[in-house]
């Protein structure tokens, strides 16, 4: 793989947030470039054995000092701080980065004096085709202008790789999922990224650690949906038994357990499917109920809950095989893994108690009592602290795993029915209550009560909404000190900061009623101390320029790269683009509308024209009404099709044509929605351009 580099230094010591770094950004000087490499022209005389002999090795010695210098240009010094890039194939029979193929972009960071690693920073990096960018327009943008404009989040202007992005998948009611960019979204431009269709809707969801893949369980269609992340589309619908509802991977995901919620005995109990063949291996029966699963964290036992036998089942993950049946109480609700107390904690319904289960012996080893009407239990990154709703009396019960003892009782909100932690809280989410509650986990050790707070999470009680999902509605954001909250009633998504009194804001969710979230988390990940590794798909061949951008010293450096084309794929061309043009997207219902849009080439900057079978599909946030036009080329290089937009709701449209292999699914969206009708009102004139992208 070639580099060059170019660099820049940013001139600030203090932490700068987008809108300010936006704004150093666009003062900042054009990057220097390296001089190209020169070449000796060859000579038409006889050269002399002792001539080759000596040009050989010369050639030698030349190969060796690029070798060197190419190890130099990859390290760069600033300040005491040493950076090193590397990008190499993640399958290990490989040494090039090839089109089409997985790899890890690499920045390790160290102290130049002492070779230390550099640990908790967030450096940012972007990668795209240097040709796409000197295609756009006259003037070439450089590495730093094209930071400036990816830190704006305008739409349609994105990079090819982005490895400071996260996505944000919501579980909707219906049978889909909807991707949202909050990069994007923050602007208040747009957010909604892509839509994921099932076949019937989803009830739980579990993601590989490597963001690949996501497993959806379909209770309604006896299947788990497998989608692929890097697409966001279902590329298999995997058999999962009788009524597939909670979804579980094990610790090293070797299996999904899936559990089976039939009210029929025989076929309650849970599928377990192989994460690798993506399909059925074994069906094991368990008892009646709802089941919850857990690990131990070696994986040796796996842990059922049979909600209406009374009972939790142990089962060999090797064999695959039940060990036993533990009677822990009337209606083992909820159960949890702790690996500090190296035990399984069941909290139980109907007794109030919370049953503590040895994992070597498999025994009960202690009870801990609290007052009938225990839920959901979860346990802080650490394993120590865990805590139990109580949604009847309106507390949260506080567990230490390092006793096996109740540490606290809290009360709570109204029907508090979830939890989930990030480093510094722990969040409960109520049914009664748009407010979500936070409980700092450093006070937990103590004899006094630990201080509640709450932050408004939406307009109305997520208990409104018709359908609570068993899946989480709230979550870490992915650098911690921040979570995502879904308000089920209002169909939002709130983003709060640790430290804020309310979230910062909030993200539509276009037309559907939103039930959990997850995220796909695609930014740089500290692998190791020092270490930040971004694991990508790398779509094309070419020459990609990645800026790297740190904090502390602040500078950016632009380095370039080349990627192999794929023997084992056709050659890969860049994939299009394309630029909506209409003239209101919020109009009155019964509206037929002019969708005008451009596709443009993005290693050429130039529309591309003339396609005969390009056609525009468009259909009801619902899914329903799906209605398919033609899409006609205009003289200026533009494509238009007219929709029809009969009744109130959100509108997605799609484009498409078979000449070019162009599936509907291949480019970004375009949204409209429509609005009663009042007297007088017609199709708004004027061209208002929104890119999509």
């Amino acid at each position: 793989m070639r580099f060059v580099e170019r660099i820049v230094l940013i001139p600030s010591n203090a932490f700068i947030r987008r809108a300010t770094l936006v704004a150093l950004l666009s003062v900042m000087g054009l990057l220097a470039a390296c001089s190209p490499d020169s070449a000796e022209q060859a000579s038409d005389e006889p050269v002399a054995a002792e001539t080759v002999e000596a040009e050989a090795a010369k050639t030698t010695a030349e190969e060796t000092a690029a070798a060197d210098e190419q190890q130099v240009t990859n390290r760069i010094t600033r300040e005491g701080v040493v950076v090193e890039f590397s990008t190499t194939p993640t399958d290990p029979d490989k040494d090039t980065v090839l089109a089409a193929d997985w790899a890890d972009v690499t920045f390790r960071i160290t102290d130049a004096n002492t070779g230390e690693p550099i640990k908790g920073r967030y450096p940012a990096a972007w990668m795209d085709l240097s040709e796409t960018w000197e295609a756009r327009g006259e003037k070439v943008l450089t590495c730093d202008e094209r930071v400036r404009t990816y830190l704006q989040g305008i739409v349609g202007v994105r990079p090819m790789i982005d490895l400071n992005s996260h996505f944000l998948l919501v579980l909707n009611a219906d049978a889909s999922i909807s991707v949202i960019d909050p990069a994007v979204g923050i602007t208040g431009i747009t957010n909604l990224f892509a839509q994921i269709n099932f076949d019937r809707p989803g009830a739980d969801w579990a993601k590989t650690e490597d963001q690949k893949n996501i497993f959806v369980s379909m209770p309604l269609a006896d299947q788990v949906a497998l989608i692929d992340t890097e697409t966001f589309k279902v590329v298999k619908n995997i058999d999962a038994g009788y009524e597939p509802t909670r979804a579980e991977l094990q610790n090293d995901e070797r299996y999904l357990w899936i559990g089976n919620n039939t009210t029929e005995s025989h076929n309650s109990g849970v599928t377990v499917i192989d994460t690798a063949a993506h399909e059925k291996v074994a069906f094991i029966e368990t008892g009646k109920g709802h089941h919850e699963i857990a690990f131990t964290d070696d994986d040796r036992y796996a842990f059922v809950s049979n909600r209406d036998s009374g009972t939790v089942s142990v089962i060999d993950v090797q064999s695959l095989k039940k060990v036993k049946d533990i009677e822990t109480g009337p209606v083992p609700i909820a159960l949890a893994f702790s690996p500090l107390g190296g035990a399984l904690y069941v909290a139980d319904g109907k007794a109030g108690t919370v049953t503590v289960v040895d994992t070597d012996s498999l025994e009960v080893r202690s009870r801990m009592q609290a007052k009938p009407g225990l839920g959901p239990i979860r346990f802080s990154e650490d394993g120590r602290w865990g805590l139990v709703v109580n949604p009847f009396e309106n507390e949260v019960v506080v567990i230490d795993a390092s006793s096996d003892e109740l540490a606290h009782t809290l009360k709570v909100g109204s029907k508090p029915y979830q939890v989930t932690f990030t480093r510094s809280f722990g969040y409960v989410r109520s049914l009664g209550t748009q407010d979500v509650a936070l409980i700092p986990v450093s006070e937990l050790d103590g004899d006094e009560t630990p201080p509640v707070t709450y932050i408004p999470a939406g307009q109305n009680p997520p208990g409104v909404a018709a359908q609570i999902s068993i899946a989480d509605a709230m979550i870490p954001s992915v650098k911690q000190a921040a979570s995502y909250i879904v308000n089920q009633a209002d169909g939002t998504v709130h983003y709060y900061m640790e430290g804020m009194a309310a979230p910062m804001g909030a993200f539509r969710n276009y037309g559907h009623q939103a039930r959990a979230i997850e995220i796909v988390d695609r930014s740089l990940g500290e692998v190791d101390p020092g270490v930040y590794v971004g694991r990508v798909k790398i779509p094309f061949e070419g020459i990609y320029d990645i800026a790297f951008m740190m904090d502390t010293p602040r500078f950016l450096h632009c380095f370039s790269a080349e990627v192999a084309p794929n023997p084992d794929f056709a050659p890969t061309k860049a994939r299009l683009a394309i630029e909506y043009e209409t003239t209101e997207r919020n109009v009155p219902v019964g509206t037929e509308a002019t969708v005008r849009f451009q596709l443009i080439d993005p290693r050429t900057g130039l529309p591309v024209m003339d396609i005969a079978d390009m056609q525009v599909l468009y259909y009801r946030s619902d899914g329903r009404g799906r209605t398919l036009v033609p899409a006609t080329p205009t003289k200026d290089g533009f494509y238009e099709a007219t929709v029809r937009l009969d009744k109130l709701a959100t509108y997605y449209i799609y484009v498409g044509a078979n000449s070019i292999d162009l599936n509907y699914s291949d480019l970004p969206f375009f949204s409209m929605w429509t609005k009663p009708a009042e007297a007088g009102d017609k199709v708004p004139a004027g061209q208002a351009k929104t890119t999509e992208g």
